[in-house]
């Protein structure tokens, strides 16, 4: 590890002052302190947000919204009741995701600026586009069986690593940032971006600025009833999606009245197809119906190399989130949350 300059700021205003190019940001330092040590991110100076107020706070709001600060554990979000009661379907991927420990440390705000995952990216030695653009993608034609099969470009088919924020784009969150020019709200669709011709630009943020919080708004929890998400993992616990689902239906009697179906995984961001939820509307759930909706969400995809088996897993447990959305969301979250196996069906 490279010499860098440390500063901890106790405000907002001193956090981006002291930003610079080739400055990062520290939340939990679960993923950044990893990428330090093995040389893929060498940052000349370290800003350690954890001094800074009110960012550490769950606001739930009159109006039936939340307001989640970037600092926020993931744990404690994850367990916080009134949260987990209105928005069970994020806790369940917040739960899913990483062990204790990490949930323990990780920030909410850092979750979703996690990079990665792809073994060639967390390689100094191979090519990747990510880390030094126009060094070209070793995973083309490398071993890509858990890379992007939708979204992805010759220039780089990592996929996006996060639970969270599959859930998080199924409810139309918005991220508040702040930078040298102020303040603005970014739609969670657009916050992540495809990799295109310049993978190395993995967010919507501008240089500097900083992100301060997330909003779940009001209609979010009219979800709360017929919520899931189910994550397919080479190993039950501590393991990165293979695919993985959020699905949401709100009823009317019967019939589906509006419903939410993102894909994780298979991309550089969130998959959501607004065009597979509309098929739903008006219909009463149902294997077909759901069939149909999750053939519609992947539509266009191709595999990036030997990893066609994705798009099959994908269709498969988009289904099977639905599936058990429609059986309602249960009452106490399963032993192991998340997990597509094992757990029965009304579970």
């Amino acid at each position: 590890m490279r010499q860098f300059d440390y500063i901890r700021p106790t405000s907002v205003v001193d956090a981006i002052a002291a930003w610079s190019p080739g400055a990062a940001y520290l939340g939990g330092g679960t993923n950044l302190v990893d990428l330090m040590k093995i040389g893929v991110q060498q940052p000349g100076r370290l800003i350690d947000l954890g001094r800074l107020p009110g960012l550490d706070r769950i606001e739930m709001r009159p109006d039936g919204g939340a307001r989640i600060g970037a600092l926020v554990r993931n744990a404690d979000l994850a367990h916080d009741p009134d949260f987990a009661a209105a928005y069970p379907m994020v806790a369940e991927a917040l739960l899913a995701g990483a062990s204790g420990q990490l949930r323990n440390m990780a920030t909410v705000g850092g979750n979703l600026m996690q990079r990665p995952r792809c073994a060639y990216f967390q390689d100094p030695h191979s090519a990747c586009n990510r880390r030094v653009p126009g060094a070209g993608c070793a995973a083309r034609g490398g071993e890509a069986s858990g890379l992007a099969v939708l979204g992805w470009s010759d220039s780089c088919i990592a996929t996006n690593p996060s639970d969270f924020g599959v859930a998080l784009a199924a409810l139309d969150a918005v991220v508040e940032v702040e930078g040298p020019d102020g303040g603005r709200e970014i739609p969670f669709a657009a916050f992540h971006r495809l990799p295109g011709d310049t993978p190395e630009i993995e967010t919507a943020l501008a240089p500097g600025e900083l992100l301060l919080a997330l909003r779940l708004p009001a209609g979010a929890a009219a979800f709360r009833d017929h919520a899931r998400y189910l994550k397919l993992r080479e190993r039950t616990s501590f393991a990165f999606a293979l695919v993985s689902a959020a699905a949401a239906l709100r009823m009317e009697g019967d019939r589906i009245a509006a419903a939410r179906l993102v894909l994780g995984a298979v991309a550089a961001r969130p998959w959501r197809v607004s065009a597979a939820e509309m098929l739903m509307v008006g219909h009463k759930p149902g294997p077909e119906l759901f069939a149909q909706a999750a053939a519609t969400a992947l539509e266009g995809a191709r595999p990036s190399g030997d990893n066609a088996h994705k798009i099959e897993l994908s269709r498969r447990i988009a289904i099977r989130a639905l599936t058990r959305a429609a059986g309602g969301t249960p009452a106490r979250l399963p032993a192991l949350p998340a997990c597509s196996l094992g757990v029965p069906a009304d579970a």
